[in-house]
């Protein structure tokens, strides 16, 4: 439960509309900003599962209102030796736009991102920790409210409401986005380069919601999802995560995360 100031509140029941049902599965971002770690790796990388490691401890060393942690499975490893279940080819997009933004054309794995910039020495502690700090110590610029509601069949209904806060209007090209990512994963790897390897995942993105525009005026917008829950996705382990980018700077304005009520 995040604890709320009274203009924080205000905003949020106002965004939120809850019912008895969506009360125990919501949550409403922090006054202040919430590091966004993006660790774009794959199966058929040998170099990858130290980093997918080093994510699953990530996102226990820190509280979810400091760090959100993702891991994107990349596809162009596919083609060399072993298929990667959970790549899929929109993250290998979102990784080269991400590089064009940084005015660099290489894309690797593992390759992190903070905040929708590039994370070099992420493996340090103090590189990693000093960004997160920057990051915590800005004043939020979005607000965002999320919600997830089941009826116990093969979907879940999202909603998020997104809005900026007053200083973040001008000029700010902004996308709301909703996110379900999976933890407690591993694969028996047969080929490649990981071949004979056993690798467990934390926080596998598995489905990225089309962006939604803030209206450039109200600054305001709403997204709402039905997502079909596939066979193999363990409810008891999944997570929503909602954000903000504004698609011009390349910066995450906020981002909020919670456990899945599925």
């Amino acid at each position: 439960m995040f604890l709320l100031s009274r203009a924080t509140a205000s905003l949020y029941f106002a965004l939120a509309p809850l019912s008895a049902q969506a009360a125990a599965c919501n949550a409403q971002s922090p006054a202040h900003s919430v590091a966004l770690i993006e660790l774009y790796t794959s199966e058929g990388c040998s170099s990858c599962p130290p980093a997918d490691r080093w994510l699953g401890e990530l996102s226990r060393r820190f509280a979810a209102e400091r760090v959100i942690a993702l891991s994107l499975h990349v596809d162009y490893w596919d083609d060399i030796g072993w298929k990667d279940p959970f790549a899929q080819a929109q993250f290998s997009e979102r990784q080269r736009w991400l590089s064009q933004l940084a005015a660099t054309s290489t894309v690797y794995t593992p390759e992190v991102f903070a905040g929708m910039k590039e994370l070099r020495g992420w493996n340090r502690q103090d590189v990693l920790e000093q960004r997160i700090h920057a990051i915590n110590h800005q004043p939020a610029r979005a607000r965002i409210s999320v919600l997830m509601s089941s009826s116990g069949g093969t979907a879940v209904d999202l909603e998020a409401r997104f809005a900026l806060v007053d200083s973040a209007r001008t000029g700010a090209a902004a996308q709301g986005i909703v996110i379900v990512f999976e933890k407690k994963l591993s694969t028996e790897v047969r080929a490649g380069e990981n071949k004979g390897a056993r690798l467990k995942h934390d926080n596998v993105v598995r489905y990225w919601s089309a962006p939604v525009m803030l209206h450039a005026q109200t600054g305001h917008a709403e997204l709402r999802q039905t997502v079909k829950l596939p066979a193999d996705w363990k409810r008891e382990n999944l997570g929503i995560v909602a954000l903000v980018q504004d698609v011009k700077a390349g910066e995450v304005l906020q981002a909020v995360s919670m456990p899945g009520c599925a």
